[in-house]
């Protein structure tokens, strides 16, 4: 695709910008996520028979969507209020780690007793899948106009914003491990975890709050100020990717700390929010793009078996340890579990392997392709059934 003219390359890109918008009202209404639209015209579009166009281009796409990630997550920080997460910081900070730990620890484990997998593989695979996605999360919720009682909504509003960086890190690392021969000691993998972490988050702070500096130093024009801001995301990517520091934390907690002293400029929040979903529909049409439809039904089996193991098992088990010291029913508990939805980080996330060249990397790829896809309809299509059936709405 990358080989047509640029006229083509524009009209075409237009073509299914226009249609994902389109889509988006009638998914709206079948209360599944918008973001589902997006990837399944992403796959109709694609590598699917000879009238499609081929794209394969996983680095491209691998670098597109920590871009799109990164821009992402800072709006989310944005839109995230202190004083709400507050009284959930704990239980939340507990499922977006030690959560996600154990997620991809139970699931890997599970992967290997029930497939052909090898053991390093299978916890490659958990780590892939083990962070839930808020967009999916939120778009269903806010489709079907659901208010959850207690502290449900920020609890899930501050584990899906702030996990993708300790799924990131394994991934990364368990990679390493398999590229390496298994030779990877623990006591190096948790001083790596704790350097990664710690510069993201301090790195994080720091360019939040020089933001905000600058911005009232500066005085922009209104037009100026979101591309300062975007300036700066991107600095922060960058710098992260460096210094080996996790991105996707360093950005998200920059947009913690810019939006909490930067409430008062509805503006900058209406922009991001707009190429936030930007940035959701590229994100979705170029993985969708990146998948070979022919090649899903040889994971069909394993597929199932994996994605059965995260939402019955693994995905379970982790918030109940996680919050068996917090105050929060089993009815809550229960429903924090369903509403763990995958969306298109754990396909990004996949690309890695395949760009290491890590053994098995395309059919990880193509297995989270269908977590993903079998997450959203089966427990995105129930959310509102099943908080009744619980009574936590």
């Amino acid at each position: 695709m990358l080989k047509l003219p640029i006229e083509v390359i524009l009209l075409i890109c237009s073509i299914l910008l226009f249609l994902s918008i389109l889509l988006s009202k009638f998914t709206h209404k079948l209360g599944v996520p918008t973001l589902l639209g997006f990837l399944l015209l992403g796959l109709v579009f694609g590598n699917g028979g000879e009238y499609d166009f081929h794209y394969d281009y996983p680095e491209f796409t691998l670098r597109l969507g920590q871009i799109a990630l990164s821009i992402i997550l800072f709006t989310g920080g944005l839109n995230t209020e202190i004083e709400q997460i507050r009284p959930v910081m704990r239980q939340g900070l507990t499922l977006a780690t030690v959560g996600v730990a154990i997620t991809a620890l139970v699931a890997g484990t599970s992967i290997y007793w029930l497939t052909s997998l090898d053991f390093p593989t299978s916890l490659l695979l958990g780590a892939i899948i083990s962070s839930t996605d808020a967009a999916a999360v939120f778009s269903i919720l806010e489709a079907k106009g659901m208010k959850l009682s207690g502290k449900i909504f920020p609890t899930l509003e501050l584990e899906s914003g702030t996990n993708d960086p300790m799924a990131y890190f394994l991934t990364i690392s368990l990679s390493a491990f398999i590229l390496e021969g298994g030779e990877f000691p623990v006591w190096a993998f948790l001083g790596k975890l704790a350097y990664s972490m710690g510069v993201g988050a301090l790195t994080g702070v720091g360019m939040g709050y020089l933001t905000t500096l600058a911005l009232r130093i500066l005085k922009l024009k209104v037009g100026l100020t979101p591309v300062l801001v975007i300036t700066i995301i991107l600095f922060i990517f960058s710098l992260m990717e460096l210094v080996g520091g996790n991105s996707l934390l360093a950005v998200y907690t920059a947009g913690i700390v810019f939006g909490n002293y930067k409430r008062n400029a509805s503006y900058i929040a209406n922009f991001f929010e707009g190429i936030s979903w930007l940035m959701e529909i590229i994100l979705f049409l170029t993985l969708g793009l990146q998948i070979f439809i022919q090649d899903l039904p040889e994971v069909f089996w394993i597929g199932m078996i994996v994605s059965s193991v995260l939402m019955f098992v693994a995905r379970p088990i982790s918030v109940f340890v996680s919050l068996a010291f917090f105050k929060a029913t089993s009815k809550e508990k229960l429903y924090i579990s369903w509403v763990g939805l995958r969306g298109a980080t754990p396909i990004v996330f996949a690309l890695y392997p395949v760009l290491y060249q890590v053994p098995e990397a395309n059919l990880l790829f193509n297995i989270s392709f269908f977590v993903v896809l079998t997450s959203i309809l089966l427990q995105g299509s129930t959310i509102s059934v099943v908080a009744k059936w619980l009574k936590v709405i």
